[in-house]
């Protein structure tokens, strides 16, 4: 019997250990930033506890809990890039009228006393997607798939005067590459990539070369796009809730990666570890997709898996990646050429 690669970075680990964090300076971080100013209900209260926050690969999160207050809330410092921060701040801000987020209660760009930037976020109840689609309850499943894709479609009616990545000021900036057939191209770079090589061998190399640029005009109508792309948008970083007999998003999480460009990339990454052969969010997140105005053009899924390679390529040139997640990612490049669901256990090369 075939087994196959089902979830979101399953076997994936940090890249490096949490930044370490105890009461009592949680306790002088929250005052120094006079959270009660901000959230009257917060005022004078000292912190009881802490709680690492599981999920986050790059950055770290604390829940703060209070002493004689239900209330908690977020800590999130930004170690992998604390220019993050600002960005991230400010697109929290720029969406919370439409898009369900966290609500940003203090942010220091700067960091602190020592401590690298973070935020000070609204804990929001609920539970990831991920934890929703491992209980298999189809019903419920297929609920919040809905709901997520028109979260999808609002989050990408935020439009940007061109391509590129945001800067902290939501200003856009440069973009990976200029001109015509981003994608192909950017697969290119990757493959050219020593790192890349040593994982994947040179018949495959070849081969991925060949279907990237097979699909170029397919993809090139990706090139003129200038939505806002969450860039991690899937099941470990959306969190839904059951209220009033349906299942709602709750909130998207990690926006650090954002950029201007074609919703086709979230919708591939969303639907990265999708199978055919027994789909789950399908065809329910496409749908609400749809209800809620979007418009998708023909063999979009197609499109956009193949826009998710140029993702997984960038992937295999990163140095520090566990084997089983290096053959995790080399199967779903070799799934993606080869237009089938990703199996686990195969050969890398």
């Amino acid at each position: 019997m075939l087994s196959f690669i089902t979830e979101e970075k399953a076997n994936w680990q940090r890249g490096q250990s949490p930044h370490p964090l105890t009461v009592e300076q949680a306790t002088q971080l929250v005052g120094a930033c006079s959270l009660g100013r901000e959230s009257p209900s917060l005022a004078r209260k000292t912190v009881a506890r802490l709680e690492l926050l599981s999920g986050g690969l790059m950055n770290t999160n604390y829940r703060v809990h209070f002493n004689a207050c239900e209330r908690s809330v977020v800590l999130r410092f930004y170690v992998r890039e604390p220019n993050a921060c600002a960005r991230e701040v400010a697109l929290l801000r720029l969406v919370r009228r439409d898009v369900p987020v966290a609500e940003v209660l203090h942010a220091e760009p700067n960091g602190l006393q020592g401590f690298p930037p973070f935020a000070i976020l609204e804990y929001v109840d609920g539970i990831l997607f991920r934890t929703l689609r491992r209980t298999k309850d189809q019903p419920a499943i297929a609920q919040a798939a809905v709901a997520i894709g028109k979260t999808l479609t609002t989050l990408s009616s935020y439009k940007f005067p061109r391509q590129g990545f945001l800067e902290a000021n939501l200003e856009v900036g440069p973009w990976l590459i200029d001109g015509p057939d981003t994608i192909p191209r950017l697969v290119d770079i990757c493959l050219a990539s020593e790192i890349f090589r040593s994982r994947v061998d040179a018949r495959w190399t070849e081969r991925v070369h060949r279907f990237a640029w097979e699909w170029s005009e397919h993809l090139s109508l990706l090139d003129s796009e200038t939505s806002l792309v969450h860039a991690d948008f899937n099941a470990a970083n959306i969190m839904v809730k059951h209220v009033n007999d349906s299942w709602r998003v709750a909130a998207v999480l990690d926006w650090e990666f954002a950029f201007s460009g074609s919703v086709l990339w979230d919708i591939g990454n969303f639907l990265r570890y999708e199978r055919k052969a027994r789909p789950l969010v399908e065809p329910f997140f496409s749908q609400g997709c749809i209800d809620a105005g979007m418009t998708l053009p023909d063999d979009w899924r197609r499109i956009a898996r193949v826009a998710d390679l140029c993702s997984l390529c960038e992937i295999l040139t990163r140095e520090s990646l566990p084997a089983d997640v290096v053959v995790e990612v080399v199967e779903l490049v070799r799934a993606t050429v080869e237009d089938r669901d990703p199996q686990r256990h195969t050969p890398l090369v």
